[in-house]
């Protein structure tokens, strides 16, 4: 979202107005619409957060953010995921075990983003990659060369 343009919008606006004075006003005009640029912007940022938060009032799921790139500011959808069902299956009685687990810090980076996207924590996410992993442990994969890798059980 391209607030600068508005905000130019609203300088143009103000320098017209003041032209009408003659060329003393016009230029006061001019550098008063100038000087209020920073604070235009901040309002326009303040109107967003109310418009967000109005927008969450009224949605049954998921949320709005405003998110800066810069002075960028950009609404985002995020989509609720079911926390109840990740609470309960991360809650289970069978999931009661506790580990200590060292990682290279690109691996934690990589799960930590991988949870953001699912909207998840990043511990029910490792329990869901290393849950998938281990109930493929009886499938057998085929490769090229007639080689086979995988986990098999007799």
């Amino acid at each position: 979202m391209d607030l600068h343009r508005h905000v130019a919008a609203v300088q143009s606006d103000l320098a017209q107005a003041a032209s009408l004075g003659g060329d003393e006003v016009a230029e006061a005009g001019r550098r008063l619409a100038d000087a209020a640029a920073a604070a235009l912007q901040l309002r326009l940022l303040d109107l967003l957060s109310e418009v967000v938060l109005g927008l969450n009032a009224q949605l049954a799921e998921g949320h709005v953010e405003l998110r800066l790139a810069g002075r960028d500011p950009d609404l985002v959808y995020v989509a609720e995921v079911h926390r109840e069902a990740i609470a309960a299956e991360t809650a289970a009685p069978e999931y009661d075990a506790r580990i200590t687990l060292r990682l290279p810090e690109t691996v934690k980076n990589a799960a930590d983003a991988a949870a953001d996207r699912e909207g998840i924590s990043t511990n029910a996410w490792i329990v869901r990659a290393l849950k998938r992993e281990l109930d493929q442990r009886g499938r057998v994969r085929v490769r090229a060369g007639n080689r086979l890798q995988g986990f098999a059980q007799s």
